[in-house]
């Protein structure tokens, strides 16, 4: 497998790109802050006309062991081993019924080579807990998926994804990778402490909460809040919720992505059933690093072989409690990693992976959540 990277700030960035062979596929994070966008694609596909592109818009991109802002990460690879599938799905077609929309990609790609799925979706219209378990209904017993959802920086206003035809809105893009010489490794933690009382969820609908220990959802929260109430729904970013829905299972972290004054409801980045539980979460700084550390070594454990390419997806919700320390988490994934693997991804609105081998698909919110592959 071969790599190259390159960090544009600007469009005449695309002169100094020198890649030494002809790239399979291109990924592309792309701030949405990005000044002529646009333009640079079709330079790209010109120059690149035999490869595929696939990416988002992000928070901030990652590439080695920084994290930019108002640039593009671009990771260039040519496979040895490897076969190439990339889909895309318009999420308008299916009048918000996200669990089929995560069956159709599994059936699109399905094969018996099939070894992992790469996505990313639109992060504002889709719910990303509906969409992993259509994913999961269909695929095949040895295929993992890994992914994340596109970002708008901290606005929640318009987030797009990148495929050869340029930016596409409201859109959901998928990479089947197969082969019998890829090995795929994976690992989401988070490094979040929960606080407070365990609290019910007493009136919900799919990833909608409307009631808590029945009282407006709404209020509570804001109660929770304090002086923070008043920047919501940014300032949910802050204080994301645990949520467990059975006894004993590992909870899950979900981030509010809007709210409702009218209904006193709150909308999350995926489900929040009822009869669940949750409780408020806060960060510390050094647990949110330790917690991407933990994901570089489960993944680098699971996934067989030293990792030649890694992707981080990590929560915009961090980026914000970390701020001027955000690249901390990213050098302490590389520290475990070593120089050997490339790195790249983004902050996002919503993770998707396996917290570990012995774990289905899941969406994350406020995790570090990573992807290896590397070809035998």
């Amino acid at each position: 497998m071969e790599i190259y990277q390159h960090n544009l700030t600007q469009q005449q960035d695309i002169d100094d790109i020198k890649i030494g062979f002809r790239p399979d596929v291109c990924f592309l994070f792309v701030s949405p802050d990005f000044q002529g966008y646009n333009k640079l694609h079709e330079k790209l596909t010109d120059k690149f006309p035999g490869a595929e592109f696939i990416g988002c818009s992000t928070a901030g991109e990652i590439l080695d062991n920084q994290v930019h802002d108002t640039s593009i990460a671009l990771t260039a690879v040519r496979f040895n081993r490897t076969r190439l599938k990339i889909i895309t799905e318009s999420l308008e077609a299916y009048e918000g019924d996200s669990f089929k929309i995560g069956q159709q990609v599994t059936d699109r790609l399905k094969r018996p080579d099939l070894k992992h799925i790469l996505l990313f979706s639109d992060g504002l219209n889709i719910n990303g807990g509906e969409l992993v378990r259509g994913l999961r209904a269909q695929a095949p017993p040895l295929t993992t998926v890994t992914g994340a959802l596109a970002a708008d920086g901290t606005r929640f206003n318009n987030t797009f994804v990148i495929t050869k035809a340029g930016a596409q809105f409201k859109t959901l893009v998928a990479l089947g990778l197969y082969s019998n010489h890829l090995n795929v490794g994976f690992g989401s933690h988070s490094g979040w402490d929960s606080f407070g009382i365990e609290r019910l969820v007493t009136r919900s609908e799919t990833n909608k909460l409307y009631e808590l220990d029945g009282k407006p959802a709404l209020a509570l929260y804001k109660s929770f809040l304090g002086e923070q109430a008043k920047n919501l729904p940014g300032s949910a970013l802050l204080f994301p919720l645990s949520m467990r829905d059975e006894a004993g299972k590992r909870p899950v972290i979900r981030t509010i992505l809007g709210i409702n004054e009218e209904e006193q409801s709150l909308t999350f980045a995926g489900n929040i059933p009822q009869r669940s539980y949750v409780r408020l979460m806060k960060a510390n700084t050094d647990r949110l690093i330790q917690g991407a550390a933990k994901s570089a070594e489960v993944a680098k454990e699971n996934g067989h072989s030293e990792p030649q390419l890694a992707f981080l997806f990590s929560c915009v919700g961090r980026k914000m409690v970390m701020d001027q320390l955000v690249e901390e988490e990213v050098e302490a994934v590389k520290e475990v990693f070593g120089n050997v693997a490339k790195t790249t991804g983004f902050y996002s609105y919503g993770e998707i992976a396996p917290f570990d081998k012995e774990s289905p698909c899941d969406l994350h919110n406020q995790t570090m959540s990573i992807t290896t592959i590397s070809e035998d």
